[in-house]
């Protein structure tokens, strides 16, 4: 509202927002290449201009541009294992058990802020998600629920990362059932603002400079998709409340079978002189 409807719409009255002047200030933000925000903002005014349609302010909404509000985010990239252990190594020993916790339990970045000892059972080696802690561009952290209700959920860590976390909790974490898992070097709460630094580098590193933090839930989420489990199940681990995140990490396992499968049908092949086999007639 602030950055791009006020300053195009904000003096206008309702009935002066017409149909061109919409598609004007939609083609200006598109030709600063801002797809995503275009849509949103998009979405937004027309919202607005419904609420004055049903209120018979206007007679009818001026937002008429067909798939304008629709927005397709490019593809986040997943890491494979080798390149999650290296991140882990290369942003030190004080994140090490971090980075392994974002990938391979699939918390969100707000949720290992305020992750706390007695959220870990240490005898099941699970943790149980309560609450978040996201961290305001103007820096101030804000305490509260998780993304949804689903978000409030209990993880199975797996085993072979458990060394780490012990080692995490025994050396770094503030002490007392009520400690943050995760604290600075000054012993202050985790900041996204100082900890980017390091993961900029560690990335860069890596040779991942796009690779984002948040994208360690990614791989950890299309991982838990190629073991098989039931979409309830990724639903649940990933704390959606919605079928639609989980089925798109059971579409991405599905192609990459499908993949796997053309590479064996290619070796079958190879290996029978290149020849075809006579398909099935169909039922």
């Amino acid at each position: 509202m602030r950055l791009h409807l006020a300053p195009t719409f904000g003096t206008l009255d309702l009935d002066e927002i017409t149909a061109p002047r919409i598609r004007t200030w939609r083609t200006a933000i598109l030709d600063e290449d801002k797809r995503i925000t275009a849509a949103k903002a998009y979405r937004l005014l027309r919202s607005i201009l419904a609420t004055a349609t049903d209120d018979d302010l206007i007679r009818r909404n001026p937002c008429r541009i067909k798939g304008a509000g629709k927005e397709s985010s490019p593809e986040r990239p997943t890491a494979t294992i080798e390149q999650v252990y290296e991140l882990a190594e290369l942003v030190g020993e004080r994140w090490r058990a971090m980075v392994l916790l974002a990938a391979f339990t699939t918390l969100r970045p707000e949720e290992l802020a305020e992750l706390r000892r007695r959220d870990l059972d240490t005898l099941s080696w699970t943790v149980r998600v309560r609450l978040a802690a996201p961290e305001l561009n103007t820096g101030r952290r804000v305490v509260g629920d998780t993304k949804s209700d689903a978000g409030k959920r209990v993880v199975t860590i797996p085993s072979v990362i458990l060394p780490e976390v012990k080692h995490h909790l025994d050396t770094f974490a503030e002490k007392g059932p009520d400690g943050l898992v995760f604290v600075g070097p000054g012993g202050g709460a985790f900041r996204r603002s100082s900890f980017g630094r390091i993961w900029r580098k560690a990335r860069v590193r890596a040779g991942m400079p796009d690779f984002r933090f948040y994208d360690l839930r990614h791989t950890g989420n299309t991982l838990a998709a190629a073991t098989g489990a039931s979409l309830k199940e990724l639903m649940a681990r990933m704390g959606h409340a919605s079928v639609r995140a989980a089925m798109i990490y059971q579409h991405a396992t599905a192609e990459r079978d499908k993949k796997i499968a053309d590479g064996m049908d290619a070796e079958i092949k190879s290996k029978r002189g290149g020849g075809t086999t006579e398909q099935p007639e169909k039922p």
